[in-house]
């Protein structure tokens, strides 16, 4: 447990910041499955709407530090790939 003033006071922004970090999360894993619904579907055009509002989340993920750049590059690859695929 923490016993300075500091370091409770840490353990509480801890505690807000988890909570702020796991909405996140959840948010930008809820348009994930979104587009892969969609895709199920067979709907191109229902598929590329949910990917074009699912990109800027995935994005926004990355840039406070929710994501690594690297897994939101290739989570937004492969959601392009798989809705390219239904065009064909």
């Amino acid at each position: 447990m923490a016993n300075s003033a500091g370091s409770r006071k840490r353990a509480r922004q801890a505690i807000k910041r988890r909570a702020r970090t796991v909405a996140l999360r959840s948010m930008v894993r809820t348009y994930i499955k979104k587009v892969h619904a969609a895709v199920a579907t067979g709907e191109y055009d229902q598929a590329q709407a949910a990917l074009v509002k699912a990109q800027p989340y995935i994005d926004k993920m990355v840039n406070k530090g929710i994501l690594h750049k690297n897994t939101a590059a290739r989570t937004k690859s492969r959601l392009n790939s798989k809705v390219v695929s239904l065009k064909g």
